[in-house]
């Protein structure tokens, strides 16, 4: 039986909160609508592009396509913990969440439909990507439903927020954009990336928030965060070397732009590491209230 309703009491809502003020993000920015774009001028680009640049652009839809449909999956058990725990804002931005990711799992579907492509893409999903989106994603998210230690939320949210979103959609987004700024094409797709980069924003700060309220609450969790965020660095180091930059004639660019990719790969997690350890000395009412954070 439920003990009590939230917004009812004596606490109600903190709509100053940093959950609060991320949920008003959200609904400002984040109403966008995936069947509203036109794809049309995609369509006629697709044919357009090179072997090579259908490859490259193929590959990173078919991951990006796989991607978001596991995290659209993956989230409720991190829903279902807040809720348990009481966490009434934390909650009603999660609902945001969760709606983002099953637009974006939309979003990769209408792109593929639109340029004809209907067939079988995983076997574009590598034995690392598999790694991340079959296996560990799924594991460290699934033992929520019976795990709700702190140590176990601060696993899955390393490995969801600050990895799965923060180093690698992020490095992805930015070799998608790169490239296809590059060939001058497909603009619908381009259009969603840029809303897609938005709503990981808002993604990526809410996990920034949850490890960080958790560090405060549990300062003993930190060096096990860096430590699992140490582990998972050689997979996107391999992700990046399987082909993600688009190919270009001059070797010398090419190898500027694969280094370019793999330094920003690096950088995001190093910096998410940095803002990570703010936490320590921090009060959870600070974090809470979004003062000095990332």
């Amino acid at each position: 039986m439920r003990k009590k309703l939230i917004s009812t009491s004596a606490k109600g809502l903190a709509a100053d909160s940093f959950p609060m003020q991320l949920y008003q993000k959200a609904k400002k920015f984040g109403t966008w609508n995936p069947a509203d774009i036109d794809f049309s001028k995609d369509q006629e680009d697709w044919h357009s592009l090179s072997e090579g640049q259908r490859e490259w652009a193929i590959k990173l839809l078919a991951q990006f396509q796989g991607g978001e449909e596991a995290v659209t999956l993956d989230l409720l058990p991190l829903l279902m913990v807040t809720a348990r725990e009481g966490r009434l804002e934390e909650e009603i931005y999660l609902t945001t969440f969760l709606y983002d990711e099953a637009k974006h799992t939309e979003f990769f579907r209408l792109v593929l439909n639109a340029v004809g492509e209907h067939g079988d893409l995983s076997h574009h999903h590598s034995e690392a990507y598999k790694k991340i989106f079959y296996e560990l994603l799924p594991e460290v998210m699934e033992k929520l439903w019976h795990d709700q230690s702190p140590e176990a939320i601060a696993d899955a949210s390393c490995v969801y927020n600050m990895f799965a979103e923060g180093v690698l959609a992020e490095t992805g987004y930015k070799a998608f954009h790169d490239g296809l700024q590059t060939i001058g094409k497909m603009p619908g797709l381009l259009k969603g990336i840029e809303h897609l980069k938005r709503d990981e924003a808002r993604h990526i700060s809410y996990g920034t928030y949850l490890l960080q309220r958790l560090i405060s609450e549990h300062p003993h969790l930190y060096p096990l965060i860096l430590k699992r965020l140490t582990e998972l660095a050689p997979i996107a180091a391999e992700l990046n070397a399987e082909g993600m930059v688009l190919r270009q004639k001059d070797s010398g660019k090419q190898a500027a732009a694969i280094q370019d990719i793999q330094q920003f790969s690096a950088k995001q997690l190093r910096v998410r590491m940095e803002i990570l350890g703010r936490a320590r000395g921090r009060t959870v009412e600070e974090i809470f209230r979004g003062d000095g954070g990332e």
